[in-house]
This record gives C-alpha cells, structure tokens and sequence, in this order.
C-alpha cells in the first residue's frame, strides 16, 4: 500500500463517506415512499437497511476525524484503535440489520404456510429495488477501492454494508418480482429471498467482527508477519538472536518490540545506527505509522544467553 500522509487520507475518507452517506439519505426516502405506495413490506425492510447505512456513514465521519488525531498526553500510541471500534460497530449493526431481515422474512412465511394471504407489492417497489441494486453495487465498489487504497478498515467495512444493501435488494427485487409475475400463490418468494439474503448479511458482519476483535484482545501478528520481521533482523550481520518478540495491531499500525543481541564492544553509536536502519526496513514492512522497539542485549564471550520467553 501506498504511503498516504494523513490529511490526504482524512479528506478522501470523508469524500467516498459524504457520496455514500448522500445516496443512502436519498434511497432510503425513494425506498420509503415505494414500500408504502407500493404496499411492499419487503421494500420498508429494505428500506431500514438503507437506514442503517445511513446511519453507518455517520459513524464513520465521526471516528476516522477522531482516529486521525496524533498522539497525545493520554494516547500515547495514537487514536487508531477509534477506527477499530468504528468497524466493530458498523459489524455489530450489519448483523443485528441480518437477524432483523430474517425475523421478518421469517414471520411472513410463517404466516403464510398457516394460511396468511401475502399483499401483492407495486410496481414501483420493484423499480425501487432494481434502481438500489445498481446504486449500491456502484457504491460498494467505489467505496471498497477508496478504502483499501487509504487503508482504513472501517471504509472498507461501510462498503460491506452497501454490498449488503445490494444483497438485500437483490432478494426484494427477486420476491417483489415473482410476487408480481407468478400470482398469489408465489408471494411467499419475497420473504424466503429475504431470509437467504439476511445469512449472507449476518456471514459478512462476522468477517468484519472477528479482526476487531482479534485487535482488541492484542492478538499477535500473523505467523508468515513475524517470520518477516526476523528475517529483516537476521539481514544485519553484526545482529543475532532475536527473541521476546511481541507485535500487535494498532487501529490501522502495527506495534512490534523485540530483544537482539550485538557484540559487547560495540560503540553505542554503531549500535544505535544499525538499530535505526533496522527500524526503517521495519517500517516499510509494516507500515510508516508503526511502533517498533528494539532492546539491545550484549553477546558475552561470543556466546548467546539463554532467553526462557525466547520466540
């Protein structure tokens, strides 16, 4: 990924979230008014969808301002993980909005294997959905590439939930169009579309979930990382054994400190120069924003201490 200084990364966060947040505001209204015009339970669900993407947008807006924020007094390892919580939330509403489709998709079936006559939508409704489909699959894509370029997790997530938009109207549009071409015994294909769109919705929450949490309970870098950051270490001759190494991710930084042993003799100049070159390939492996501490230890008589916490 390409280094970004940090204002240019708040200011083309905030354009892709405004565009997003904009068209959401106006889908949700269309989507709103052509569920009730259109007598379409399934497109007022759809409908709270684009709410919640809405209110997911705003999210966003609110903590990469605040993650973006150097350090501070009280923070003395950034305001990162603001953005981690602002994933983990978006996650958290994407799956409850997931249990919320599918209890309602759920109910109508119930009701109609018991005999509950199913309304038949408007045609409205379904033009609402296929014009969602379209606008959020648009969306997602901008979105997701803005994210990933500025690497910020969090407007990737908020892509997530257009796809899960799309996802959603896919399904409306699926019942609302059986519904209309196929008569009153197929209405019942609005709300079981529901329910297999509502376990896609629920599976992508989790996949954004399972990384917060994974950061917030300090879970070490990923092995093939680690092997990475030793083999850097291992590069400079006059370094040998590292071991108490520790990593962990820090909103979109990593955090590393690792012990290495040098010769005795050696100037603390010399040592502190190698220390610094080894801390700036580290940075291009792990990121400019990342943490690095590297406790020097001396080799006595040419031999290596033993290391009980040695990694």
């Amino acid at each position: 990924m390409e280094e970004i200084d940090s204002r240019t990364r708040e200011r083309k966060i905030y354009k892709v979230t405004i565009i997003g947040s904009v068209c959401n505001f106006a889908l949700l209204v269309f989507k709103f008014a052509a569920g009730i015009i259109g007598q379409s339970s399934a497109m007022i669900a759809d409908a709270v969808h684009s709410l919640s993407d809405f209110i997911t947008d705003i999210i966003v807006l609110i903590f990469v301002r605040i993650s973006n924020k150097p350090q501070d007094k009280d923070h003395d390892f950034g305001h990162g993980k603001y953005e981690t919580l602002a994933t983990a939330i978006i996650g958290a509403i994407l799956f409850f909005v997931g249990i919320g489709i599918f209890w309602n998709g759920a109910t109508s079936i119930w009701g109609f294997i018991h005999g509950e006559q199913l309304g038949e939508p408007g045609l409205i409704a379904l033009y609402a959905a296929l014009i969602s489909i379209v606008l959020k699959e648009a969306l997602y894509q901008y979105t997701r590439i803005t994210g990933e370029r500025m690497g910020s997790r969090s407007v990737v997530a908020n892509a997530w939930h257009h796809r899960s938009d799309a996802l959603s109207s896919i399904g409306t549009a699926v019942g609302i169009g059986g519904a209309i071409l196929l008569g009153e015994s197929w209405r019942v294909l609005d709300p079981i579309a529901a329910v297999v769109v509502s376990f896609f919705i629920m599976k992508v929450a989790c996949m954004l979930l399972k990384p917060c949490i994974d950061e917030l309970i300090e879970k070490s870098l990923p092995d093939e990382t680690e092997q990475a950051i030793t083999d850097i270490i291992l590069s400079f001759p006059e370094v040998s054994n590292p071991h108490n190494l520790r990593t962990r991710r820090i909103g979109n930084n990593c955090a590393m400190d690792v012990h290495v042993r040098m010769d005795k003799d050696m100037t603390v100049a010399r040592s502190h120069a190698i220390t610094r070159e080894m801390e700036k390939k580290l940075r291009n492996l792990l990121g400019k924003g990342s943490f690095i501490s590297i406790h020097v230890e001396p080799v006595k008589d040419g031999t290596e201490e033993e290391n009980i916490d040695n990694r």
